[in-house]
């Protein structure tokens, strides 16, 4: 007995959820109403080194931070090279170039706080620009990322990390709450964007303001994201032999 024809269907198509076309989040995660309507100018020049992988994540704050600040720049890349970026040339990079990274025995690093008094004098007495160097990827992958462009940065930059930097300690959320969106390493480790927040506050002549606008914008980026998720309890630790 032959078979009737079936009639063809046709494959459900699947809408692309409609974006802001300023912040180019979804729109209903949009952070126009936060992130500042003009860029805020920093005396630091900051370049952002992004994994390609991160720049896909949905918690990238990269985006956030460049579209908030006016000295601001990134770059997609797995490593840094000589002339990626006009500010890093084989012939002129700054003296006063910094790159931010927890330390490691072999990769000791100055703190936020020791460094801010000899920045200072520097950015006083030199007319050449302080340059931030930051990695934005998963830990893994920012590791590897530093470990590729030590060898570069090792001969004109200055690793720094921040103040309460504890490698025995657990790390938090990026938001005291019950919700986990991205779980840190260990004390003392954030977001890109509240790194450079943080360094901003620091380094600036109005810095806690700086870095009080850039707080404001992580939380609700935080807090509209967090509506979209479950709770996660912790998992037990595993007892060490």
């Amino acid at each position: 007995m032959e078979l009737e024809p079936q009639p063809e269907t046709s494959a459900p198509s699947h809408r692309r959820r409609s974006s802001c076309s300023n912040c180019n989040r979804p729109l209903p995660v949009c952070l126009c109403h936060v992130i500042p309507t003009s860029p805020i100018p920093t005396a630091t020049q900051i370049i952002i080194i992004q994994h390609p992988h991160e720049s896909r994540h949905k918690l990238n704050t990269t985006p956030v931070l460049t579209k908030s600040l006016l000295n601001a720049t990134s770059l997609i890349s797995r490593r840094l090279t000589p002339n990626l970026h006009p500010l890093l040339t084989d012939n002129h990079p700054s003296p006063a170039t910094f790159y931010l990274f927890p330390p490691t025995h072999s990769s000791p690093a100055i703190t936020l706080s020791d460094l801010k008094k000899s920045v200072n004098e520097f950015r006083n007495t030199n007319n050449v620009p302080v340059v931030l160097i930051v990695f934005d990827a998963t830990w893994k992958h920012a590791k590897e990322m530093v470990s590729a462009s030590e060898g570069y940065l090792s001969k004109f930059s200055t690793r720094v990390c921040l103040d309460g930097f504890d490698e025995g300690r657990e790390g938090g959320s990026i938001y005291d709450s019950e919700l986990v969106l991205r779980k840190e390493p260990c004390g003392g480790c954030v977001s890109t964007l509240e790194a450079v927040a943080r360094w901003l506050g620091a380094m600036e002549e109005n810095g806690p303001e700086i870095e009080e606008r850039l707080i404001v914008v992580l939380r609700e980026m935080v807090r509209l994201q967090a509506q979209f998720l479950k709770p996660m309890k912790p998992r037990p630790k595993k007892a060490q032999n």
